[in-house]
């Protein structure tokens, strides 16, 4: 009898386990049965749309376009920060990342159907070659500008470092000539640097690529060297800096941080999005004084440099509360050219705090205003449009030798930083980071 039960109730435990079983496997089925039917009915609207607008629409659209257009449309609708990207667009991404190209190191524009050069980029090759602001470009190689788009003529100028190009310039009062320059690998200059008052550095970073930790060590290294001696406090200006790469962020954070930790982690729905970016020894301010001005214009990796040397303690946040960008997007080349640009992990400080939708909040908040009680201007020691004045009215180059013209371009940068180290002492900001690096220098800290 003993035997019986146990052999009934275990018949009865495997009987309810494969009914259970069973209800689970059958609940799952219908569930992926669903999935599939829901599929298959938002593709059927999709290929209604589709038919609609090849058989209506009032031109003929074609099978690329369309797809394309509709690519572009699933991954833009995600978040404002994920892209489809067509060739010319993947190759600019990528190239901005580097914050290198081949070329020949000039700010551009258009004017009478023609491309004006705004810029030359100092100790670029179309610099050193005399090129001018307010020179005109009427001929790239043996083609005519006249009627070029801007992105055209940017193409032809751009090239393999070491090749030549000839560039025919009309410039007032003197006949078109032509110059012929060598392209070179051209670096964006994303950090300036400025001694507003003895042993004060200031260092401007406008945006995040990978060489942007070098040349802030180049900066701060040539700020050491005009101060006499080692800098006794600095100021990191990262207002209205939009972000940039990751690993340039994270890299500028680890050249202040000497503490053990983390700089950032990143946590995705996948395990490949989940990051942990470790910092590393050496300080080279050496421990000195750090003030780091943000603003609603400071994004994403600028808010990554500011949140880790907030959380370790590393610099006093001054400003107003950042954008609140902490995203991470993964760039995936595709077949011919084309990219995806998607949003797959979020950023962390080393604190654990979301930046996403939060920003950055200061730990001294500054008002939106300006020591001549004006509209704030963000000072950042770049050209305007005001410094080019009088450019098309310079001697005739003719009469002078390729040194003099580089002795007045010189000279010109000699006063442009006169006039950017007069306006950081009337921008408030910059005026409140002083005073506190003083007081702070006082006390030793």
């Amino acid at each position: 009898m003993i035997f019986f039960r146990f052999f009934k109730h275990l018949l009865f435990l495997v009987i309810f386990t494969s009914f259970s079983v069973s209800t689970i496997y059958a609940n799952e089925t219908e569930a992926e049965e669903q999935k599939v039917g829901a599929f298959f009915k938002d593709l059927e609207s999709f290929t209604k749309v589709f038919s609609h607008i090849k058989q209506l629409y009032v031109d003929d659209a074609t099978n690329k376009d369309l797809f394309d257009n509709a690519i572009k449309g699933m991954v833009s609708g995600l978040d404002p920060h994920s892209d489809y990207l067509k060739p010319k667009e993947q190759k600019d991404l990528l190239e901005s990342a580097s914050g290198k190209f081949g070329g020949l190191g000039i700010v551009i524009g258009t004017k009478d159907d023609n491309i004006q050069v705004i810029s030359p980029i100092d100790d670029t090759p179309a610099y050193r070659a005399g090129i001018q602001a307010g020179d005109l470009i009427v001929k790239i190689g043996n083609k005519p500008v006249r009627g070029m788009t801007l992105e055209d003529g940017v193409e032809l100028m751009r090239g393999a470092p070491g090749t030549n190009i000839q560039l025919t310039i009309v410039r007032k009062n003197k006949k078109p000539f032509v110059v012929d320059i060598t392209r070179e690998i051209i670096t964006i200059i994303s950090v300036k640097g400025y001694l507003p008052e003895k042993d004060i550095g200031y260092i401007r970073i406008s945006s995040f690529q990978n060489p942007t930790a070098q040349l802030l060590k180049d900066a701060l290294n040539k700020l050491v060297k005009e101060n006499g001696r080692h800098l006794k406090s600095l100021i990191l200006d990262l207002r209205n800096n939009p972000g940039g790469v990751l690993d340039g962020a994270v890299d500028v954070a680890n050249a202040f941080i000497d503490t053990e930790g983390l700089v950032v982690y990143t946590e995705g729905r996948i395990p490949s999005s989940n990051l942990k970016f470790k910092t590393e020894p050496g300080d080279i301010m050496l421990g000195s004084p750090i003030v780091v001005l943000i603003n609603e214009g400071s994004a994403s990796a600028s808010e990554i440099v500011a949140g880790a040397l907030q959380d370790h303690k590393r610099a006093i946040v001054m400003g107003s509360t950042s954008f609140g960008k902490g995203s991470v997007q993964t760039i995936i080349e595709l077949q011919d050219g084309y990219g995806l640009k998607v949003t797959t992990a979020r950023y962390y400080t080393p604190s654990g705090r979301s930046i996403q939708a939060k920003g950055i909040e200061p730990d001294i908040a500054l008002k939106n205003i300006n020591l001549e009680n004006e509209k704030e201007k963000s000072v950042i020691g770049d050209t305007k449009e005001i410094d080019l004045e009088g450019h098309l009215e310079v001697e005739d180059p003719s009469k002078l030798s390729s040194k003099e013209i580089l002795s007045k371009q010189e000279s010109k940068k000699t006063k442009e930083m006169k006039k950017s180290i007069e306006a950081l002492k009337k921008d408030y900001f910059v005026h409140e980071a002083t005073n506190l690096l003083k007081a702070l220098t006082v006390l030793g800290k």
